[in-house]
């Protein structure tokens, strides 16, 4: 079973996306903050991480950035969720070291192949 993490402050938004993957198989462990997720990152496993780009204490990019500098994490896969969906906004999250790139609102059949194709390749 592939386990991931979703970041996401919103708790109806974080509610959907669990069921969604949950469904899917997968387990996931759910922080409602940055800092909840830098600590989840840096304590367990990840197949995937996914993070909401705008939470509390801790942005998204943030989290990236801090990540890829730590020993042992610099490969852990990254999505990124935002309802900022403009070019510069996705470049800026690839660019900090995000491997992809979901906008808000997205379905959930969408969400479960981005997260297929991310946890295949």
């Amino acid at each position: 079973m592939k386990k991931l993490l979703l970041a996401e402050d919103e708790p109806i938004l974080r509610m959907l996306v669990v069921d969604t993957l949950e469904d899917e198989g997968y387990s996931i462990d759910e922080a409602s903050d940055g800092e909840e997720a830098y600590q989840y990152i840096t304590s367990g496993e990840y197949d995937l991480v996914i993070l909401d780009y705008m939470m509390p204490k801790m942005t998204g990019i943030e989290i990236i950035e801090k990540v890829r500098q730590l020993p042992g994490k610099e490969q852990v896969k990254i999505l990124m969720l935002s309802a900022k969906s403009q070019q510069a906004e996705q470049e800026k999250v690839l660019a900090a070291g995000a491997d992809g790139f979901m906008s808000k609102p997205f379905s959930p059949l969408d969400l479960i192949d981005k997260v297929e194709e991310m946890l295949r390749g």
